[in-house]
């Protein structure tokens, strides 16, 4: 199997105020709150982060390892930064880099792929799921994961979007034929060497006389939403501010349980897996942009 480039240390950068909450149809959701130092969320410890891991969303493995072979880390990073859309015009790409790093940290699911990585520069739009992931369940059964992010404001309204996607996806037999495609075509750019390449082909392609291994089709979802703080709340002590900024994040993610599983139980969706991400933004219209920004400085 291809190892994750996002190990679990990422994880350590938020609390995780719901843990694998049950949904419908054994579907799940996390939530995940940045830490809060001095009464704010500690953007500058996730933007050091996520700069530190964009060459391993940005670029495949092979580039990611030919250039560290050459002694060639400047150029590393060059790369990396130079698939970034200029901040300005970034509404979402924040969104895909951390649902990357939550599919590999957290469910333990490196990348095959990302949207990202098949840009030839900033500007080219790539059709298609955000990311795609393999989960290995037990030695013989697997799940490619599927990535859908959504930032918007309205927690509900991110829903609404992201499984309206999804769902279109779902009616598109070309949408999902272009999907295996790309998967195909990009594999070996993913795979060290070409035993793990034949292994990788075997799992993602499994024949039904000569296989005994079963490969299924699931999604991982992030949403980022924003979280107001008032005047009053950010004059709290910094005890009470972190207690309460959890709990009123924890309430809203809550609320939004009901049209999760309204959307959970369509027929639809019967028979996929979902594993959903939720992590909250102060100014979530200019945090976004403003993070990209100075991963990119």
């Amino acid at each position: 199997m291809i190892e994750k480039n996002i190990k679990d240390d990422f994880l350590d950068l938020f609390y995780n105020d719901l843990c694998d909450e049950a949904l419908e149809n054994n579907n799940t959701l996390n939530l995940f709150t940045l830490k809060v130092k001095n009464n704010a969320f500690s953007y500058d410890e996730l933007i050091n982060e996520l700069g530190n891991k964009l060459c391993y969303f940005a670029l495949s493995r092979k580039q990611v390892d030919e250039l560290k072979q050459a002694d060639k880390f400047n150029d590393l990073v060059k790369k990396a930064k130079a698939k970034l859309k200029h901040h300005a015009d970034n509404e979402g790409e924040l969104g895909e880099i951390l649902l990357y790093c939550l599919l590999e940290s957290h469910l333990n699911a490196p990348k095959i792929l990302t949207k990202l990585e098949l840009k030839t520069n900033s500007n080219d739009y790539v059709k298609g799921a955000d990311g795609v992931h393999l989960l290995k369940l037990s030695d013989t059964d697997y799940q490619i994961v599927l990535g859908e992010s959504k930032l918007n404001s309205d927690i509900s309204k991110g829903v609404y979007e992201a499984f309206g996607s999804i769902s279109k996806f779902l009616k598109s037999t070309s949408k999902l034929e272009f999907e295996i495609d790309l998967i195909n075509s990009e594999l070996v750019k993913e795979a060290y060497d070409q035993t793990t390449y034949e292994m990788l082909k075997r799992i993602i392609i499994p024949s039904a006389k000569e296989d005994d291994t079963y490969l299924d089709y699931s999604f991982g979802i992030f949403w980022g939403f924003d979280i107001p703080i008032t005047d009053d709340e950010s004059k709290l002590n910094n005890s009470d501010f972190r207690k309460n900024i959890r709990e009123k994040i924890k309430k809203e993610v809550l609320k939004a349980k009901n049209s999760l599983n309204h959307q959970l139980k369509k027929s639809d969706y019967t028979g996929y897996q979902f594993y959903i991400y939720v992590i909250p933004f102060s100014d979530l219209q200019n945090k976004r942009k403003h993070i990209i920004e100075k991963i990119v400085e």
